[in-house]
């Protein structure tokens, strides 16, 4: 007999951040806070669009890539995000000084920025975000809305939190 009650499917927010971004620095604390409220709930998926003005940010995109693949995608993106202006001075040196200070494979890090295997990942993220209208870091989209907070953070988790509730209403 199969179970007729339909899987829970977390809501999904997309959130399009760029690692040289002072701007999705800031909304740290939104994210922190929704990671909080959600928990397992909320399904957040960091999605890349470096603007050309950030001459590392296409190299932090990658090295993101391999910290996800290394199982600490979003503690490496808050701790280069942390420190913006280190990886404006240093570049990619930077990156892979970030990953080493998180206990994950730096030589991997390393190898992953020359080699590149993170790139088709990163171009792809970037075309997507082109096509639904990203222009700026932060941008989010949950339930088919897209919220730009390259402007202004002001409601933006609210917002996020309203369509997230009515989301899991929906699913019962």
């Amino acid at each position: 007999m199969t179970d007729p009650s339909p899987a829970f499917t977390a809501p999904v927010l997309d959130v399009w951040c760029e690692l040289q971004c002072p701007d999705c620095r800031s909304a740290l604390d939104d994210l922190r806070a929704l990671r909080a409220r959600y928990g397992d709930r909320l399904e957040m998926r960091l999605r890349h669009f470096p603007l050309e003005k950030h001459k590392h940010a296409f190299a932090a995109a990658q090295a993101a890539e391999e910290a996800l693949e290394q199982g600490q995608g979003w503690a490496y993106v808050e701790a280069v995000l942390a420190r913006v202006e280190e990886l404006d001075r240093k570049g990619e040196p930077f990156l892979v000084e970030v990953a080493r200070e998180l206990g994950l494979d730096a030589e991997e890090f390393d190898t992953a920025l020359i080699d590149g295997r993170h790139i088709l990942i990163v171009d792809a993220d970037q075309a997507e975000g082109k096509a639904i209208g990203v222009t700026g870091t932060p941008t989010y989209v949950i339930g088919g809305e897209r919220l730009d907070g390259g402007k202004s953070q002001e409601g933006l988790r609210e917002r996020i939190e309203q369509i997230a509730d009515r989301l899991l209403a929906e699913q019962g």
